[in-house]
């Protein structure tokens, strides 16, 4: 990290309340009048004026771009913006089988992509490899590297970010990895780890289809079944970090065994090793998800029935989400809505049958995610640190 870098982030981090209400809103809806700034965060125009004059001064933000009329009498206003390219972060995607990297700027465009396969799950060598991950996305950037801000992991499971830790990871079958503090020596810079569907929530929040939308989920479907929540303008972490856990509510029959040594949780039925656990021991083969995708699609009937109890116990667990936060748009991500087509009418109906009164009219949409989606939600989890 270079001096010019390093000044940038002390001023984020000595921030007041305001003044990172102000660069986030900045940040997230360049370019914007100080007029608009005042509007979207209640400030007084001179507390925004006042807010921004030392992000001018450290090159983060500019606001020279010209004026501009808004259709209002007075004079032109004079938009803001922010500089992208005034820091750098990485983020990091940790699958059961491999690492998806990628270098962005402050807003989250993406710069770079690097993917590496992952062979070997103890700590040690995850740690090994994420360096070198971030070794190969640092390389081209030349004198830029010295921008780097900050470096986030996204982890399935149960993530305490303030410590750095991961408590609980059935898929990569951790318990208490004091993730950061094994990282960090290697990286040479900031770490923040963050749970992967929390991590997919902040980008949406900050860039994505959450801006200006005040309560919204994302659900993920796939290896495991995730949640994300936005209630009320913040990112919902809970005490504990656990916040959103849908995958572990108990909503399948009790002879069903989780991942994570539980019985009954939604994970148990509808998460994609137990879809394809169900069709295998149903033909008395193993059975990989393509063919049993396939075999659905061709009316297979312990096929069908495995989807069909998969999409009802998820829609019904989103109810569930629903009746108690409120959202008004719940997102349905996860490598598995490629095959939403077999979730869709099931999934739906049981989650209007649950839905309680008003709770129903919130809106589901499907929003596929590549991995780089959630390496770049591990980015902004890094960006977002540095103003909390």
């Amino acid at each position: 990290m270079n001096d010019e870098a390093a000044a940038r982030i002390a001023l984020l981090r000595s921030l007041s309340a305001s003044a990172s209400y102000v660069f986030t809103t900045v940040l997230t809806r360049s370019p914007i009048s100080r007029i608009d700034v005042s509007r979207v965060t209640g400030l007084s125009q001179a507390a925004v004026t006042k807010a921004v004059a030392p992000l001018v001064t450290a090159g983060l933000v500019v606001d020279n771009l010209g004026s501009r009329r808004d259709g209002l009498p007075g004079r032109p206003v004079s938009p803001v913006a922010i500089v992208p390219e005034s820091l750098i972060a990485i983020g990091i995607k940790v699958n059961v089988d491999e690492l998806i990297g990628v270098t962005t700027d402050l807003t989250t465009q993406v710069l770079a992509t690097h993917r590496a396969p992952l062979t070997n799950h103890d700590p040690e060598s995850v740690v090994a490899a994420i360096a070198q991950v971030c070794a190969r996305l640092q390389a081209p950037l030349g004198r830029d590297a010295g921008l780097l801000a900050g470096i986030g992991v996204a982890v399935s499971g149960d993530v305490d970010t303030s410590a750095g830790t991961v408590r609980e990871s059935a898929n990569m079958g951790w318990t208490a990895v004091d993730l950061r503090a094994l990282l960090e020596p290697r990286v040479g810079a900031p770490v923040v780890i963050e749970n992967d569907v929390r991590a997919l929530t902040i980008a949406e929040h900050l860039f994505g289809v959450g801006l200006g939308i005040d309560s919204f989920a994302i659900v993920t479907i796939g290896l495991g079944i995730g949640a994300g929540l936005h209630v009320n303008g913040e990112v919902v972490e809970g005490v504990h970090g656990v916040a959103g856990e849908i995958g572990h509510l108990p909503l399948a029959p009790r002879d069903r065994i989780c991942g994570c040594g539980r019985r009954g949780c939604v994970e148990a039925v509808a998460a994609t090793p137990a879809i394809v656990a169900a069709i295998s021991a149903a033909h008395g083969r193993d059975v990989s998800i393509t063919e049993a995708v396939r075999l659905a699609h061709d009316g297979d009937v312990p096929a069908t029935e495995a989807f069909t109890e998969a999409a009802r116990t998820i829609g019904t667990a989103i109810a569930s989400l629903v009746n108690l936060t409120g959202p008004d748009l719940v997102i349905l991500g996860g490598e598995a809505v490629s095959n939403f087509d077999l979730f869709d009418q099931s999934l739906l109906g049981a989650y209007r049958e649950h839905a309680f009164g008003a709770a129903g009219r919130c809106r589901i949409v499907v929003r596929p995610h590549t991995f780089e989606d959630w390496a770049r939600g591990a980015a902004a989890a890094a960006i977002r640190s540095l103003t909390r």
